[in-house]
C-alpha cells in the first residue's frame, strides 16, 4: 500500500484539504460550523506527537528565512508583543456543489456572483517577535536541518504537485484565468471580508514595532481554534504553522479593483509580508526552559540526591572562581538563579529574590561583572542588561505603550518574557538630575524588582502585567533605586583566569538549574514547628526584621533544598539557611 496522499511536512494544506473533503463525507456542514476544527488539530498533534517528530520542523528565523519554502510547516518561537484584534476571512465557499476550504491560507479564492455561497468566518492575530534577550546557544537550527529539510522537499515536490492536481487544480486554473479571460473565480488576499484589525484609520507610517536587533524576524501569527484565554500577551510560545512568505514577491496596491473598498489585510495591519511572514498556526505550545536544551531533557526526579550533589558542587566550583573565590557570594548567587515567583499573596510575590552585590567599581565590575555577565549568558535561555545611568534613565522608554495612531502596542524595555535574568549596573552612575522620563523609569524598575509587575500605559487608563524576572544588581554601594531582596558586599580574593566549560558541562549545569526551579517544595509537618519558632526567635532579636524578611529566608530555605534536589525542607538546610544569613549580616556590618 502507498502513502498518505499528502506530507504534513512539505505539503500541510494538502493534509488540510485532505481532512476537509473526509470531514464532508461524514457529515460536517461548513454552513453551520463557524469555522470549527474538522480534525486538523487532531491529525497535525498526532503527527509530531513527539520531540523527534518535531525536530524535524526546521524553525522559521532570519537566517533559515532565506531557504524554507512557502507553504511548507515551520515551527516560529517566540514571544507575544502584541495582539492585533480578529480577522475575519473567507473560510469556505461553494464550487458549484462542492464545498472548498481557504482555512490556514493568506489568498481567499471562490467563484465570483451573488449566487455564490461563503461562509466569512474568523481567526485572530498576533505579532510575534524573538524572545528578547535570546542567548545563542538556545539555537536549534542547523546546516545539517537545512539539507535534510531542502532533500525532503525535493522528494516530495513531485509527490505534492500530483496531489494537487487532483484536489485543488480545477480550482486554481480557474483562479488564473480571472486576470485574462474573466473567469467567474474571484481570487483577493484575505481580510477584504471586514478585520476588527483595520477599523482604525491606516496612517502612512509602517506599523511593525522595532526589532530587537537588526536580524529579529518577527512574524504575523494567525490563530485557529484555540480560546482567547490560552494565549496572553508576554507568552514565550512554539507556533507550527503553514508559512506564507515571498521575499521577492512585492505587493502591488494597484491592481486591486477600484471599485472595490476592501482592503487587504497587509494593509490594514501595515505590516508588509515582505518584512513579516505569516504563520497560520495548526497547533502550538508554551515553552519552558527545557524545550530549549538540545539532545537533553530535565534530569531524572529527585531519587538520585547524589546526582544532583554532584553537580550542585561543580557548579558552584565555576561560580566560586567568577567571584574571585567568593564562596559565600557564590552561594547566594546560585539560589538566586534558583529563584522564580511560584504564588502572589495581595502585592506580594512569593519566590522572587533579587540580589544587589555591592562594593563594585568601575574598575572591578570590568573583570568580575563582565565575566559573570558572560557566564550567565551560557547558562540562562534570555538574559538581559541594563546601564543604570542618568542618561539612559532619562532617555530609555522602559514601559511598553499603545500607539493608538497606528494601533500597535510600542515595546518597552521592561516588555521582557517570565524567566528572563536581567543584570542592572549601577557602578557608572555619575550625579545628576532625573527628568520626568527617569523618575518614570525609576519607579518602573522598582515596581518591578519589589512586586514582579510591568504598568503598560494604554494612554487612557495604565494596566500592571504580572511577570517573573531575576535581578542581579551591581553597584558600589547599596542601590538607594533598586532595593533588592538580598545585599552582599562582594569579598573577591583574587582574579582567576575565565576557566573554559566543554559544552557538555554547560548543558548539563542548564538541566540542572532547569530542573531545580520546576521542582514542587514543601516543608513537613515535624520541621514546621522548629522553623516557626527560629523565626519568631529571629524576629525578637532584631526588630528591624519585617515579615519580607521572614518570607525571604522561606524562600532562600526553598531554594537551598531544590538545589541538592529534594522537595522537602531539612533541619541540615534549613540550618544552612540561618548560617548564610549570619554571615551575611557579618559582611554588612
Amino acid at each position: 500500500m502507498g502513502g498518505p496522499a499528502y506530507d504534513c511536512l512539505t505539503n500541510p494544506l494538502g493534509a488540510v484539504r485532505f481532512s476537509f473533503v473526509n470531514a464532508l463525507s461524514s457529515g460536517y456542514d461548513p454552513a453551520s460550523s463557524v469555522g470549527k476544527d474538522w480534525g486538523v488539530v487532531d491529525l497535525f498533534r498526532h503527527y509530531f506527537s513527539d520531540e523527534s517528530a518535531i525536530s524535524q520542523v526546521p524553525i522559521l528565523d532570519s537566517s533559515s528565512i532565506k531557504w524554507v519554502q512557502p507553504k511548507t510547516l515551520v515551527r516560529f518561537r517566540g514571544m507575544i508583543q502584541d495582539m492585533l484584534g480578529n480577522e475575519f476571512y473567507a473560510g469556505a465557499y461553494k464550487d458549484d456543489s462542492t464545498w472548498r476550504t481557504n482555512k490556514y491560507s493568506d489568498v481567499s479564492q471562490f467563484p465570483e456572483g451573488s449566487s455564490t455561497e461563503i461562509q466569512v468566518w474568523e481567526r485572530r492575530l498576533l505579532y510575534c517577535v524573538p524572545v528578547p534577550g535570546k542567548n545563542q546557544w538556545t539555537e536549534c537550527s542547523s546546516q545539517e536541518l537545512k539539507n535534510r529539510f531542502l532533500d525532503l522537499t525535493g522528494q516530495n515536490r513531485e509527490k505534492r504537485v500530483r496531489v494537487d492536481e487532483e484536489m485543488t487544480d480545477s480550482m486554481d486554473s480557474s483562479t488564473l484565468e480571472a486576470g485574462r479571460n474573466g473567469s467567474p473565480f474571484k481570487k483577493m488576499k484575505v481580510g477584504e471580508a471586514t478585520s476588527s484589525a483595520s477599523e482604525s484609520q491606516v496612517p502612512q507610517t509602517s506599523g511593525i514595532p522595532p526589532a530587537t536587533s537588526a536580524d529579529s524576524l518577527p512574524c504575523l501569527v494567525k490563530i485557529y481554534d484555540s480560546p482567547e484565554s490560552d494565549l496572553k500577551l508576554n507568552d514565550v510560545v512554539e507556533f507550527l504553522g503553514v508559512l506564507t512568505f515571498d521575499p521577492i514577491v512585492m505587493m502591488d496596491t494597484d491592481t486591486l479593483d477600484e471599485n472595490s473598498d476592501a482592503l487587504s489585510e497587509a494593509e490594514s495591519v501595515q505590516m508588509p509580508s515582505e518584512k513579516v511572514p505569516r504563520l497560520h498556526c495548526l497547533i502550538h505550545r508554551k515553552l519552558e526552559t527545557q524545550h530549549f536544551l538540545h539532545g537533553s531533557s530535565l534530569l531524572p526526579e529527585p531519587k538520585s540526591p547524589q546526582i544532583f550533589k554532584e553537580i550542585r558542587e561543580s557548579l558552584m566550583k565555576y561560580l566560586t572562581g567568577l567571584l574571585g573565590n567568593d564562596h559565600i557570594a557564590a552561594q547566594f548567587l546560585l539560589l538566586h538563579l534558583l529563584s522564580k515567583v511560584h504564588g502572589r499573596v495581595d502585592n506580594v510575590a512569593v519566590g522572587k529574590l533579587s540580589l544587589n552585590l555591592i562594593h563594585l567599581n568601575k574598575e572591578s565590575m570590568s573583570i568580575f561583572g563582565t565575566q559573570l555577565s558572560g557566564a550567565l549568558k551560557s547558562l540562562l535561555p534570555f538574559t538581559q542588561s541594563i546601564p543604570l545611568t542618568i542618561e539612559y534613565l532619562n532617555t530609555a522608554s522602559f514601559g511598553p505603550k499603545k500607539d493608538y495612531g497606528i494601533n500597535r502596542l510600542m515595546p518597552g524595555v521592561l516588555q521582557i518574557a517570565d524567566g528572563t535574568h536581567l543584570i542592572l549596573d549601577e557602578t557608572e552612575l555619575q550625579p545628576g538630575t532625573l527628568n520626568s522620563v527617569g523618575v518614570e523609569n525609576a519607579n518602573l524598575l522598582k515596581n518591578l524588582l519589589e512586586c514582579q509587575k510591568v504598568e503598560y500605559d494604554f494612554q487612557y487608563y495604565k494596566m500592571e502585567m504580572a511577570t517573573d524576572v531575576q535581578m542581579l544588581i551591581f553597584s558600589e554601594g547599596k542601590s538607594n533605586i533598586m532595593p533588592a531582596d538580598l545585599v552582599l558586599p562582594l569579598q573577591p580574593s583574587q582574579v582567576n583566569s575565565l576557566e573554559v566549560i566543554t559544552p557538555e558541562t554547560a548543558e548539563t549545569w542548564r538541566c540542572y538549574l532547569a530542573t531545580c526551579k520546576s521542582l514542587s517544595h514543601s516543608i513537613g509537618q515535624e520541621l514546621q514547628q522548629v522553623v516557626e519558632n527560629d523565626l519568631v526567635a529571629a524576629r525578637q532579636t532584631d526588630r528591624s526584621l519585617g515579615s519580607q524578611d521572614l518570607s525571604r529566608l522561606l524562600t532562600m530555605a526553598r531554594m537551598i533544598s531544590v538545589s541538592y534536589g529534594e522537595t522537602t525542607l531539612s533541619l541540615e538546610h534549613w540550618q544552612m539557611v540561618l548560617e548564610l544569613e549570619r554571615l551575611r549580616k557579618e559582611r554588612l556590618k
